[in-house]
């Protein structure tokens, strides 16, 4: 059974988890705005210095997979339609670079200020962690899964949380944080060039 963490909270990775699934999922409200919710997974690959060691280490549905294949976007939802994860991104842990000190799961609206979108209308967010038995196990065991219950009511961007080096170990922090600006907001704060 997956442990439910509460934003803020930390826990350490087991050290068997070398490939993890990280499944996000959502609902949108009752909206009739026009527009789909395009919501949008993304992960950046971070050194001590909290920034992107360059502008490949952002994995995003227009670069699906890092440099080293230790990160890989599964691809982009365009509706959330559907029960379970909406979008995954794959990490095997094992060949993460070791100048990477941390793995920023995001997710951000796709266009939401010309579509008038907000995380307010959004309900229902997740993540989930799961271990791979191996690169097509899609269902995965799950470890953890860190429910977004806050209400996001003007911010168009969310770090979700971090899996980060704690020595030789991984950990899992639930951060929960928005942001205004969406996903052009998200890569100043991590230094990709845009």
């Amino acid at each position: 059974m997956a442990i439910s963490l509460a934003k803020g909270q930390r826990v350490s990775l087991d050290k068997a988890l070398t490939m993890a699934m990280v499944g996000l999922g959502w609902d949108v409200n009752t909206y009739d705005g026009g527009y789909d919710f395009d919501l949008d997974a993304a992960a950046f690959l971070l050194g001590d210095n909290g920034k992107v060691l360059n502008d490949e280490s952002f994995i995003f549905y227009n670069n699906l997979e890092s440099r080293d294949g230790s990160v890989r976007h599964t691809g982009d939802n365009l509706t959330g339609a559907g029960d379970g994860d909406d979008e995954v991104i794959v990490i095997n842990l094992a060949k993460v670079p070791q100048e990477v000190k941390k793995i920023a799961i995001t997710v951000t609206i796709h266009d939401a200020v010309n579509r008038k979108q907000n995380f307010g209308q959004v309900s229902n967010a997740y993540v989930r962690v799961a271990k791979m038995a191996n690169e097509n196990d899609f269902d995965g065991e799950s470890v953890l899964r860190f429910d977004l219950v806050e209400d996001f009511s003007v911010e168009t961007a969310i770090v979700v949380c971090e899996i980060y080096r704690n020595g030789s170990d991984w950990k899992f922090n639930a951060v929960g944080s928005g942001f205004q600006g969406g996903l052009e907001a998200l890569c100043h704060n991590f230094g990709v060039n845009v």
